[in-house]
């Protein structure tokens, strides 16, 4: 995945069409493009592929099962074009070396802490034993919330220079310059973006302020 705009598109539209205009329009400014089960529900898993023509892909599968569900759900998503699938850590160490052995050259993301007000009940009391399990098992990478800078802190101090994505950006009052300062290596907006009259000139924007602090 390249590392230019340090910024990812969440695209969570659920008309095919609009999301694969909105894909082109941000083209060249963003660095991957995130996708969730509204629009793999909505249009099927070949939007997939027809994304992955465009940009680098990240199933954000949030993957949460046994071992053998895991290797299948992260061998069709990678067959199909997907640059990187993330999954959840809490569900173990056997789950976790499950999607790393399944990539097969794509990579993986461990869930530590999301990034809405709810996280803070469990998974953020446990977020640093997560990432210190992600290690172990060998991910390429986490996801910590943005909302949150100083657990991106955390988890930096014991991710080393695995990647660090924070998701809630916009909509969820996060700031991406403040999320790259505190050690995320992509800052992940969402509607901000393709909720925006100009999807391009937004993101543009998200850029830019990226680009005060590196």
């Amino acid at each position: 995945m390249r590392k230019e705009s340090r910024l990812v598109l969440a695209l969570d539209e659920t008309n095919g069409e609009k999301a694969l205009a909105i894909a082109n329009s941000v083209s060249g400014v963003v660095d991957a493009i995130k996708i969730n089960w509204p629009l793999v529900l909505s249009e099927g898993p070949q939007m997939i592929t027809r994304l992955a023509e465009l940009s680098d892909v990240i199933c954000d599968f949030k993957v949460a099962d046994i071992p053998n569900t895991v290797r299948l759900i992260i061998e069709n998503s990678v067959s199909r074009g997907a640059s990187a699938v993330i999954v959840h850590a809490f569900t173990g160490d056997d789950s976790l070396r499950a999607a790393v052995e399944a990539a097969d050259g794509a990579e993986i993301y461990a869930v530590t802490e999301m990034s809405h007000p709810g996280a803070v009940m469990f998974t953020a009391k446990h977020a640093e034993e997560m990432a210190r399990l992600g290690v172990e098992c060998g991910v390429d990478g986490f996801i910590a919330p943005a909302t949150r800078p100083d657990r991106i802190r955390a988890i930096r101090a014991i991710a080393g220079d695995r990647k660090i994505l924070s998701p809630g950006v916009g909509a969820q009052g996060g700031k991406a310059s403040d999320a790259i300062s505190a050690g995320a290596d992509y800052a992940i907006v969402g509607r901000a973006i393709y909720g925006s009259d100009d999807p391009r000139r937004s993101a543009e924007a998200f850029a830019e302020d990226i680009r005060t602090v590196i």
